[in-house]
């Protein structure tokens, strides 16, 4: 494909700006919390009406679990570009509903974490396929449905889709600066349940063994191994506990958050949060805790890295910013693809803030160019002879 037809498809790339946010205002509209599986399939619908109800070339495989997974693939040979996003958001319904416009900036639940992604890669396989260039260009675009919660049945088949992949591109909310993000932490989760002994906290104090003072103690050790292990967190999200305030509570319990930059941070972090819970120092009270890890690390390698500085000379080229990201605390399904060892990168996303809270938005104007440098570098990736 000569230089001039690139021109010209990035010109009709550009046409479809309107388009592009009228895609984000539907699929926003929709509340597709992530428990709330008939409007997350009501997006997923629109995804497969948007991709697989036209004629552009692309297949579609679906695995029903929370909500539908979904991925939309080319029958070109090869190893394929696999392009990731997901449907659901973190709101219940009622919470944070509705879209609207001020200026340069549209505001709603999803908006930025990842609707406005997801629109982004279908708006550049619609102008890919009807240009016929998707025949030629291995592509899959995988969208699931339980991203917000982990993950939880979906990794399985996202790995299984990642298989001989020649690179991932995530397209979670864009960072400040345009920069893309080359690595994450992996992340879990941790609950501890705190047995005492109830009695009457007039009558018979002495008698009862305390969980909820048990369980502080653990909090407050837990908390203070912050800085303890480079790359790696803690955080009490969640008390429980007590039944009166006249009774020695004899069942309390805690939920942590973890991060952690990589095996030996997690290892850190089993053996001291263990240590906390049997060392709490209230006699008669028994500690359990329990551990799950919910996404591995994504570790930056060189291979990642030179996927950042090719997919960066896109974005300069569509006019954007450039440049690498540090580590990301937040996890992504970029973890679960970036551990096989499959170049990739995620944040490439439009720009905007707040995803998560009520304030979440978008730049309306960095749709289009996000949408370009994507275009661009599916272009430059067309085998040699066809570009």
């Amino acid at each position: 494909m000569s230089e001039k037809n690139h021109e010209a498809l990035i010109q009709r790339q550009r046409a479809r700006s309107h388009e592009l946010l009228a895609l984000i205002e539907r699929v926003v509209r929709i509340n597709s919390h992530t428990p709330n599986r008939r409007g997350v399939d009501q997006v997923g619908a629109l995804l497969k009406q948007e991709l697989a109800g036209t004629d552009l070339g692309l297949d579609t495989r679906v695995q029903a679990q929370l909500g539908e997974h979904l991925c939309f693939f080319s029958k070109a040979a090869g190893p394929a570009i696999l392009l990731v996003g997901h449907h659901d958001t973190v709101f219940p319904e009622g919470s944070f509903e509705g879209f609207r416009c001020d200026g340069d900036i549209a505001y709603g639940p999803g908006v930025l974490d990842m609707k406005g992604g997801l629109a982004i890669v279908v708006s550049v396989l619609q102008t890919l396929g009807e240009a016929g260039l998707l025949a030629r260009l291995p592509v899959r675009f995988v969208s699931v449905s339980d991203e917000e919660i982990g993950s939880p049945t979906s990794q399985g088949w996202l790995r299984e889709l990642a298989q001989g992949a020649r690179c991932a591109l995530v397209f979670e909310a864009g960072r400040a600066g345009d920069a893309i993000i080359t690595a994450r932490r992996g992340s879990g989760s941790a609950v501890v349940r705190a047995h005492g002994k109830a009695a009457h906290a007039g009558n018979a104090l002495a008698e009862g063994r305390n969980a909820i003072w048990a369980l502080s103690r653990f909090v407050d050790a837990a908390q203070q191994l912050n800085g303890s292990t480079p790359g790696a967190s803690v955080n009490v999200g969640l008390v429980r506990g007590g039944t009166a305030r006249n009774t020695v509570p004899d069942l309390a319990e805690c939920e942590l958050d973890l991060r952690f930059s990589d095996a030996a941070g997690e290892a850190a972090l089993r053996g001291a949060l263990g240590a906390a819970a049997t060392g709490h120092g209230v006699e008669g009270a028994r500690l359990e805790l329990a551990i799950t890890v919910a996404r591995s690390p994504w570790a930056r390698s060189e291979a990642s890295a030179a996927l950042c500085a090719q997919f960066g000379q896109s974005q300069l080229a569509a006019g954007l910013c450039a440049g690498e990201a540090g580590v990301i605390g937040g996890g992504s399904d970029a973890n679960t693809v970036g551990a096989l060892g499959i170049p990739t990168i995620d944040g490439l996303g439009p720009r905007g803030h707040g995803f998560h809270t009520r304030d979440e938005q978008i730049e309306i104007s960095s749709l289009a160019l996000k949408a370009e440098a994507l275009l661009r570098f599916l272009l430059s990736a067309l085998p040699t002879g066809e570009r």
